[in-house]
């Protein structure tokens, strides 16, 4: 999917504290999402779909992730 990502507003999750080893979304049009390290703006981003993110966020939500 290509994605124009040169107006996005990227934003950091209020529970960042400030930090720099953070990732960023943003929310693009078509309820699009673009995800990329704080780090390295100016590198690649992740774009998930709407359905991509809805299930990526639940699957945080419910632990999937979490480190074994």
């Amino acid at each position: 999917m290509n994605v124009d990502l040169s107006g996005a507003k990227w934003f950091k999750s209020s529970r960042s504290a400030g930090g720099k080893d953070c990732v960023e979304i943003a929310h693009l049009d078509g309820g699009v999402v673009g995800v990329r390290d704080s780090k390295n703006p100016t590198g690649p981003a992740l774009v998930f779909t709407p359905a991509e993110w809805d299930a990526f966020t639940a699957g945080v939500a419910a632990g999937e992730f979490g480190r074994s």
